[in-house]
């Protein structure tokens, strides 16, 4: 079986459109024999933190094999890409004299890292790089940084690389891209948006990449020069205290890059895939929003609309990941449909026949005018607004950061009183 298929309703073998193994390695025989060779020789954990023990010449490998792929000086390993965002972001830049610029649709690990950090951060209007040169020439700090997504988890857009590293270039600023959904994907032999481009490595100064996306397993990285990676190992505490990754799991990775570059079928499929459903979706007149990658946002707009229509689709045998407040805007609650290398041409029939049942056409227009009472299907859903389950969880998200931070504020005060 793979990731592509899975026991969804009543026990009942679903079509996943969920799953981000974008070129379907998760379930490949020889990702799976050098997990198990991995096993056979250093176990299943791996015992310890990086610098205790839990760093083994898998590692090694994986971090010089990474850096040569994709040109960079020096690749460093962490355990997941939260750990990365939030290890880069508290320790490369100074609080006093720093100031970050990120975009506002980029992903909670970068929001997170930007607070934990203690700098001054802006949130500049997505993709709009007239707003962020206005606030680059409003901020006097001396330290500049400016982080995006490469291609954005909820919307499926690619941000404007070539614009980023021009702006950047003009104001002195270092830029930083999170490509996890663009490494494997993206570019000559999955290089990502980098390549996708034509944008130089030195233009970039900090990239992040996971492995839990078109690679099929696990773990993260960050590439920088050699000044940034050793920055990271003597300080970045999401890299210094956690159990590092299982060496079976980066043999598995190690295969894993191999096998993007010479199987590039996958991603010729992968794209072909993707043409048919976009062009099957036009024809059914489905909002969808303007992606080209195998993130294919389909608007709905009302969260309790929403979650009915992912149900119903269900029933059908179909899966697909439901996203509502507060990962999404208000009102902006979607199906994320995700395709894959294990898809076929089948699986995409059924899928557009499955919305067309669901007369998504019909309700758009719902969407459109939210208090028209449209209702659809058998589930009788009703275009009323926002849902009082969602606004109140939106609230809750934001009351969890503020006591985060109070939490955080208090600790360094405490510590700042018994140290000094």
């Amino acid at each position: 079986a793979t990731q592509a298929k899975a026991c969804g309703y009543h026990n009942k073998s679903c079509i996943s459109f969920s799953s981000n193994d974008y070129l379907g390695l998760a379930n490949h025989p020889k990702v799976v024999r050098a997990c198990k060779n991995g096993l056979e020789k250093y176990g299943v954990g791996s015992g310890a933190s990086q610098l205790l023990g839990g760093y083994s010449l898998a590692h090694r490998y994986l971090e010089e094999e990474l850096a040569e792929f994709l040109d960079y000086e020096q690749v460093l390993l962490f355990s997941t890409g939260y750990m990365a965002n939030l290890g880069i972001l508290t320790t490369l830049f100074k609080r006093s004299d720093s100031h970050i610029f990120v975009d506002r649709l980029s992903h909670a690990s970068i929001i997170d890292g930007c607070c934990f950090s203690g700098m001054h951060f802006k949130r500049y209007k997505h993709q709009d790089m007239q707003n962020l040169e206005m606030l680059l020439a409003q901020a006097n700090s001396k330290y500049k940084l400016v982080i995006s997504d490469g291609v954005f988890s909820m919307d499926g857009d690619l941000a404007p690389l070539p614009k980023l590293t021009s702006i950047a270039k003009q104001n002195n600023t270092w830029l930083m891209i999170d490509d996890a959904h663009g490494i494997g994907v993206l570019g000559v032999n999955g290089k990502g948006i980098m390549k996708h481009y034509g944008v130089a490595t030195s233009e970039v100064q900090i990239l992040v990449g996971t492995f839990g996306k078109a690679f099929g397993t696990f773990g993260a990285f960050v590439a920088g020069s050699k000044l940034v990676i050793e920055n990271l190992i003597q300080f970045a505490r999401t890299y210094i205290y956690t159990t590092a990754l299982p060496a079976a799991i980066v043999e598995g990775t190690r295969c894993s890059l191999r096998l993007l570059q010479s199987e590039c079928w996958r991603r010729d499929h992968l794209y072909n895939l993707i043409k048919k459903f976009k062009e099957g979706a036009r024809q059914l007149n489905l909002p969808l929003l303007s992606s080209e990658t195998p993130i294919q946002p389909l608007i709905i707009g009302n969260a309790e609309h929403a979650q009915n229509i992912a149900s119903y689709l269900k029933q059908l045998g179909i899966l697909v990941a439901l996203v509502r407040p507060p990962t999404v805007p208000i009102n902006t609650s979607r199906l994320r449909i995700s395709l894959t290398a294990n898809h076929t041409e089948k699986d995409i029939d059924c899928l557009l026949n499955a919305l067309e049942s669901c007369k998504l056409t019909f309700l758009r227009s719902g969407i459109s005018s939210p208090k028209s009472g449209m209702s659809f299907s058998r589930s009788g859903m009703s275009s009323s607004g926002l849902t009082r389950g969602s606004l109140s969880h939106a609230h809750l998200i934001v009351l969890r950061k503020v006591i985060i931070k109070l939490i955080f504020y208090n600790l360094k005060l405490a510590i700042d009183y018994f140290v000094g």
